[in-house]
């Protein structure tokens, strides 16, 4: 497949999508069976690799598949407010909350409006960016938070730093979400990060799906031991 080609199609159940070793793309399984192959990144030390999805390259059919699939997942929890988080998680996050029947959503922002304010901001990080940069939560929106049942919603958990970094936000404006959601569980580091925060967060994520850390194996990838 061309770089291009990835995150456009969501084949159905039973396709035979992938076998390991993988070539140059993971098969993740929704729920349903239904498949959407990722391409798979290769880490620094060359021996480890990551699937990916860029949700805001994604054709509309595979941002719908998603967001209906991480809706229905959500609720359960009966949330009352989407919050997104920046960048990518903000597309997912307004097609959640639509489902949801909601009438909006609360975006998070990293660009700071000259009507925000440093005490409703904490430092933020990420796998795909590396630099530190600060995350903020519209002071307008407060109302819209204060005593409601909130669900936060990003495109992928990976380190678990952006999420872990919306809590503490969400902390700020005395807010404890009742469930967190992404399209992509990528492998299983989020956990620790949450569970330092507090035993109960790892379950209360859901995802649309979830993926390995994957290891070189001759010509391809496996899901690593």
């Amino acid at each position: 497949m061309q770089p291009h080609d990835f995150w456009q199609t969501i084949l159905p159940a039973g396709a035979d999508a992938g076998r390991e070793p993988f070539s140059d793309a993971y098969a993740a399984r929704l729920a349903d069976g239904r498949q959407l192959l990722l391409p798979i990144r290769t880490l620094a030390d060359g021996r480890h690799g990551l699937a990916s999805l860029i949700v805001n390259q994604a054709s509309f059919q595979v941002l719908s598949a998603l967001a209906d699939d991480l809706a229905a997942r959500l609720r359960p929890f009966a949330p009352e407010v989407v919050v997104g988080l920046p960048t990518l998680g903000l597309t997912l996050a307004a097609a959640v909350a639509e489902r949801l029947g909601h009438s909006r959503y609360v975006p998070c922002g990293t660009s700071r409006k000259f009507w925000y304010v440093e005490e409703l901001s904490v430092p933020m990080s990420s796998v795909t960016t590396h630099h530190v940069k600060r995350l903020y939560v519209d002071p307008r929106m407060l109302p819209l938070l204060e005593g409601r049942r909130v669900a936060l919603v990003d495109d992928v958990i990976s380190s678990g730093t952006s999420i872990v970094a919306g809590l503490r936000l969400m902390a700020t404006v005395g807010v404890e979400p009742v469930a967190i959601g992404a399209a992509m569980l990528q492998t299983n580091r989020w956990r620790a990060a949450l569970a330092d925060l507090s035993p109960t967060w790892p379950e209360r994520v859901v995802g649309s799906f979830a993926t390995p850390l994957l290891e070189r194996a001759g010509d391809g990838w496996r899901p690593a031991v």
